[in-house]
């Protein structure tokens, strides 16, 4: 004899549910009608289509569709943001930004700033990326190992990656001001207030640092991946032949390493190239404009100055695209040739 189930749900809460879900089912049941009709007319891969079409919907009107602007905006020039008030000039906005003397000097260019912004950004780059390559890797081969509360430590370096860009700005601000923590910290040694940001080398050290702080725990997370995903008998072995720990590193650890050392160097580049909020927020682009990087030039020319040009700001938004597409095939290439090596062996 077959025994009854017997549901343990109340029947109040059994009615309920059964309320809300009817007419979930009765939307269900009309939208099914349509997709069944395009299923049989266009077969599973049309399908497929039905559901990315709002996803391409709005990548168009809010990346494709700006974009496109944006290089119209770079054929015109003015002050005026609307397209129709403003006049076509074709390539002018370009010729102005590579009218130059000497490209190493800027003050030989008719955009003089955009210059400077340039040879600030390389400046940057190079120092900003090497720091967070060796930063995060340290960290990465610290936090591999077996800690004490090993959770807790990772928690803390990743937490500066949870924070607003303008918040770490902030902090930093707040730190490095005259009247700041810096230098109540250092006071008791006899070192007297200083103004750390309106000092050029201590504005681009610190806005080198702060950038730094605020994002390797992301890439010591990559690399920390990497490490964890190297068997462990490669280290055993090398430990039973006596292999010196640099040798180790040398020839276990950076080899197989390398494929996230290099997805992490293109996104430090790419990361590194659009710099903007936390030094923005930290020095202003000063002083002067030693911490002036292009994304700041591009906001200030087309919308923060008094004598703003969107056109010339756009040319060179163009400009810096090009130059992350380009990092961005870089990354591609370099992923790809890696994960071929990985199949051939």
């Amino acid at each position: 004899m077959a025994e009854k189930t017997v549901s343990s749900e109340p029947p109040a809460k059994a009615g309920l549910r059964q309320a809300l879900l009817t007419p979930v089912g009765l939307a269900m049941g009309i939208v099914d009608i349509p997709m069944r009709a395009w299923q049989k007319l266009t077969g599973l891969n049309g399908m497929a289509g039905v559901f990315l079409a709002p996803n391409m919907v709005i990548f168009s009107v809010f990346v494709l569709l700006p974009l496109v602007i944006n290089f119209i905006y770079s054929t015109t020039s003015g002050g005026a943001i609307f397209l129709p008030n403003r006049t076509y000039v074709g390539a002018e906005q370009y010729r102005i930004l590579f009218d130059c003397g000497s490209y190493l000097d800027p003050s030989t260019c008719a955009a003089d700033t955009f210059w400077a912004a340039v040879r600030n950004t390389a400046v940057f780059v190079v120092f900003q990326v090497t720091a967070m390559l060796i930063a995060a890797l340290a960290t990465a081969l610290i936090l591999n190992r077996e800690l004490s509360n090993r959770g807790f430590w990772r928690a803390v370096f990743f937490f500066p990656v949870l924070l607003s860009p303008v918040v770490v700005g902030l902090i930093w601000k707040w730190i490095l001001q005259r009247e700041g923590l810096l230098n109540y910290a250092l006071s008791p040694f006899g070192f007297e207030p200083f103004s750390w940001l309106s000092d050029r080398f201590w504005a681009f050290f610190f806005a080198v640092f702060v950038s730094v702080w605020a994002h390797m725990g992301f890439y010591a997370l990559i690399l920390l991946a990497g490490l964890q995903a190297i068997p462990k008998d490669l280290y055993e072995a090398a430990a039973m032949d006596k292999a010196s720990p640099t040798r180790i590193f040398r020839r276990i650890t950076l080899p197989l390493l390398m494929p996230n050392l290099i997805v992490v160097l293109v996104l430090a580049l790419i990361g590194a190239v659009q710099i903007f909020d936390e030094v923005f927020v930290l020095t202003g682009g000063g002083p002067g404009t030693s911490t002036m990087y292009i994304t700041q030039f591009i906001y200030e020319t087309g919308f923060a100055s008094s004598l703003r040009n969107p056109g010339l700001a756009s040319a060179a938004s163009i400009l810096m695209g090009i130059v992350l597409v380009i990092l961005t095939l870089v990354q591609l290439a370099a992923s790809s040739r890696n994960e071929k090596k990985g199949t051939r062996r």
